[in-house]
């Protein structure tokens, strides 16, 4: 019998937990996995928290949410503050209570961060070192974004790999995290893993690469078809928040300033979005415990799931 951390997969509640980059077809996987399973999915996505951001951020569909049950999807303002450390508390919450009617849990998502606080808990990081915060705001004003990026993938590849590295503020406190605990960010973030209650099963979608990228832009296209430009011209008083300083969203403002070309800007999105994904496929892969399904595997859902252990 297949066993996963040393438990029995027969006597234990699962939580499958489906990752991959953007645009690979986690959410449709997802769905057909709950709706085999009869159980509820968790969004495991640090951009689709926010109910300003919808299309900028792929947020499921209305039909797709009413198919199956979403939690974590659209459920915090921008002008919030919301922490990996507020969404391990609360997802770990909602999986036990799901867990007391369901066998099966689906988690579903790219953002890295969040599916490992969901498997292994997360500690407080360091306080600040406010000195060397304003060494390295020096150094973005003086340099620019991409020597902070440089600077972090020369000091830990993996944090490089897993957070957005075109969101200013996460940089500098990757970087100000890795300075004060002298450890890379993996290791400052967590020394002991949390036991949990339930296995983890992880699914990955393994797409080729080009394919991969020719979704990416067909998504960035279909965006644009369903209002894009008008979603963010309604936030682009808010560009500030940390929310908005992420992929699809930034790169809008220099257009609105009248600096970039509509056309400039699209090509940009694509790119950074191509990228987003070699990041979040660098992280994923370090993982041996994911099992990863090609495309024939993703279409035969319920074979490929006896074939690890879970029979519908």
């Amino acid at each position: 019998m297949w066993m996963q951390n040393g438990l029995n997969n027969s006597a234990t509640k699962k939580l499958i937990c489906i990752v991959g980059p953007t645009a690979s077809g986690k959410t449709s996987l997802a769905i057909k996995i709950a709706s085999l399973l009869n159980t509820e999915i968790i969004s495991a996505d640090s951009r689709q928290v926010y109910k300003e951001l919808s299309i900028g951020t792929a947020v499921p569909s209305q039909s797709e949410l009413s198919e199956i049950k979403h939690h974590f999807i659209q459920h915090k303002s921008i002008f919030e503050n919301y922490s990996v450390a507020d969404f391990e508390k609360e997802a770990i919450q909602k999986i036990e209570d799901l867990f007391n009617t369901h066998e099966y849990v689906v988690l579903v998502g790219g953002t890295g961060l969040y599916i490992k606080a969901i498997e292994e808990g997360f500690d407080e990081l360091p306080q600040a070192n406010y000195q060397y915060r304003q060494e390295l705001e020096s150094l973005l004003s003086e340099k620019g974004i991409a020597y902070l990026q440089n600077l972090l993938m020369q000091k830990d590849i993996e944090a490089y790999s897993s957070i957005d590295i075109h969101n200013p503020r996460r940089l500098i406190r990757a970087l100000e995290i890795i300075e004060i605990s002298g450890e890379n960010l993996a290791a400052s973030w967590k020394q002991k893993k949390t036991s949990r209650n339930f296995v983890t099963i992880k699914i990955g979608i393994n797409l080729p690469r080009e394919e991969l990228y020719q979704r990416i832009n067909l998504r960035v296209d279909s965006m644009l078809e369903s209002g894009l430009k008008t979603e963010i011209e309604t936030l682009k008083e808010y560009k500030n928040l940390q929310a908005l300083n992420t992929v699809g969203y930034k790169e809008w403002w220099p257009y609105f300033n009248e600096l970039e070309t509509l056309e400039h800007v699209i090509t940009k999105i694509k790119q950074h979005t191509r990228n987003f994904a070699k990041r979040q496929l660098t992280w994923f892969r370090k993982d041996s415990a994911i099992i990863w399904w090609d495309k024939e595997q993703v279409v035969d859902t319920q074979n490929s799931l006896a074939n690890i252990g879970i029979n519908l």
